[in-house]
Parts: structure tokens; sequence; C-alpha cells
């Protein structure tokens, strides 16, 4: 089993992490920010991996502690929980549709970390989340799991369903990405090695 339990705190934020990549869509998620908890559903969904997030962050200040610490923890359980990536299938790509929204995202589980956000979101909130934290958010994850992450917002109106397309384009991609293939029987690498 490919799962692992993280827990960080600092004078912002208090977080505990549970990931098992071979889950089943599993979500448990309290973040204190409603929207947000939303999306890390999106992710155990369609993802199908068993989450579960418990985070105490500084509201009364905004939320960007709050997700941007998240995304590290998270990134960094996901990077724990794959372990030796032999078998690893490594790439993942989706596009998915919302509605009126559509978004593509593409991943490498490489080593290096990057991401490429292309997305035309307005300065805005959605319920009581902000949403230039889409931004912070898969930021922090990308540097912290050290994958390659490009998301691209095809297009898209209704705030909401922008983001929210957005997360289950990237837990389709994920789920691709960090599948075991019983083929591969080497580290998905010409190098021989994934830096993590």
């Amino acid at each position: 089993m490919r799962t692992v339990e993280l827990s960080r705190k600092t004078n912002e934020t208090d977080i505990q992490i549970a990931v098992n990549l071979d889950g089943t869509g599993i979500a448990n998620i309290q973040t204190g920010i409603g929207f947000f908890d939303h999306m890390l559903v999106h992710l155990a969904k369609h993802g199908q991996f068993d989450i579960t997030v418990k985070a105490q962050g500084d509201l009364e200040i905004d939320g960007h502690h709050t997700v941007e610490d998240v995304g590290i923890l998270l990134g960094q359980a996901f990077l724990k929980a794959v372990g030796t990536p032999t078998g690893l299938t490594r790439f993942g790509h989706a596009v998915i549709p919302m509605d009126e929204a559509l978004a593509e995202a593409a991943v490498d589980f490489s080593g290096r970390p990057f991401l490429v956000f292309d997305a035309d979101l307005p300065k805005t909130r959605v319920g009581d989340f902000d949403s230039e934290l889409t931004e912070e958010f898969f930021r922090a994850f990308a540097m912290n799991s050290r994958m390659t992450v490009h998301l691209i917002l095809r297009y898209g109106t209704n705030v909401h369903h922008c983001i929210e397309v957005t997360f289950k384009a990237w837990a389709r991609a994920m789920r691709q990405a960090l599948t075991v293939d019983d083929t591969i029987t080497s580290i998905p690498s010409t190098k021989g090695v994934i830096e993590t």
C-alpha cells in the first residue's frame, strides 16, 4: 500500500494529512475553507486517492497560508507515498469539460518541479476562497511533490466551473501518472533514476 501520514505545524497553520494512492476516492477534508474542501474532494474522487486533510489556519487574516501550506504538505505526502517509482506510469494527461468550461492537465512525476498555470481567472472570491489562491496551491504542490504540472484553462466564464474543472483535469492526470503498470519493470526514465 502506497500510504503516508504527515503533519506540519507553523505559527500560521497546523495541518495533518493522510494519503493512500491506491484508494477508492474517499475524502475527509476539513480546512475551514468550504470551496477549497470541495476542490480537494474532487482530487480524491477523480484521482481515486483516499485523502484526509485536517487544517487549522489563520483564517482571520485570509486563506492564503492555509491553502499554500496544504499544498506544501500534500505535495510532500504524494512524493513520499510514491516511494521508489519502479513501474510508475509517470506521465498523465486529461482534457475535461464542465458545462461551458474546459481544462487540460499534463503531469510528469519527473523529480523536476515546475508549474505552468495558464488560466485567466478574474481576481474574485468563490464562497470564501480567493481565486488567485488556485495558482498558489498548485505551485506549492508541484514544488513539494517534485512534479512537473501544466494546467491550461482553455475557456470558461463561470469562475466556480473554471477552478473546479481545472482540479478535475489535474486529478485525472494525476491518477494516470501515479498508476503502477505491471508491464514496466524499471524506473521509467532513460537515466535509470528519477531524482526525488
